[in-house]
């Protein structure tokens, strides 16, 4: 079973939690010897800057006359 968890700082170590539901599918008790697989999430910008709209002469020169 696939799931996403966030890491959190107990001490100087990094943890992060397992899902009851991922528990008891898996019959899971303290103290047992688990394998896991860790990959960071790839975050998808796409279509985030939807509907802004074009750039203008205006927007291009607002960074320089601001200065």
């Amino acid at each position: 079973m696939k799931t996403l968890t966030r890491t959190r700082i107990v001490g100087g170590s990094l943890v992060v939690t397992i899902p009851k539901e991922i528990v008891k599918e898996e019959s899971l008790q303290e103290g047992e010897l688990v394998e896991i697989e860790v990959s960071k999430v790839k975050k998808d910008f796409f279509g985030v800057l939807k509907g802004i709209g074009h750039f203008t002469k205006e927007d291009k020169f607002r960074g320089q006359l601001e200065e």
